[in-house]
């Protein structure tokens, strides 16, 4: 179950993506291809863990430059539903143990859409501030951007 999203807290979008949920699934969940789109181009992303259980770490970098790359996220996933959901939060890291500095929890989930998958990231916050500055610091150009990059890595894939 989801929780309904708290526009005091959250931060939501939703895509249609042209291809069918087991791609998209996929082009999240092999770390190969979320390297691809995970973070906004030209920016790149590399995966140093993904362990997708509950406790299992989801642990990237970014290189901004194409050069030398630094820590973007540490993160524990909550819950995998597979092809239908993926729970992962910064405030805790691998093995379920609290983070130095959390900031959000995110819920994604796949569902069949007559043209493919909606694919849908609610991002929760513990308050309003941090919502707020989320959404500063770009989180609907960021989060809108790698959905764009996820839906044309997945229908590229789909149209072999």
């Amino acid at each position: 179950m989801n929780p309904t999203p708290n526009p005091d807290l959250d931060l939501t979008i939703t895509r249609i993506i042209k291809a069918p949920r087991s791609i998209v699934w996929n082009a999240w969940t092999d770390a190969a291809s979320f390297e691809q789109w995970w973070i906004p181009e030209p920016a790149k992303c590399k995966v140093i863990s993904m362990d997708l259980r509950p406790g299992g770490a989801l642990v990237t970098h970014i290189s901004e430059t194409g050069g030398r790359f630094e820590p973007h996220m540490n993160a524990s996933f909550l819950a995998i539903d597979p092809l239908e959901r993926i729970v992962f939060t910064d405030a805790l890291v691998a093995g379920w143990r609290p983070a130095e500095n959390p900031f959000m929890t995110a819920i994604i989930t796949f569902e069949d859409h007559p043209s493919g998958t909606n694919y849908a990231a609610q991002v929760m916050h513990k308050d309003r501030a941090v919502r707020d500055t989320h959404e500063k610091l770009g989180f609907y150009d960021g989060w809108t951007t790698v959905a764009a990059q996820l839906a044309r890595l997945a229908e590229a894939q789909a149209s072999r």
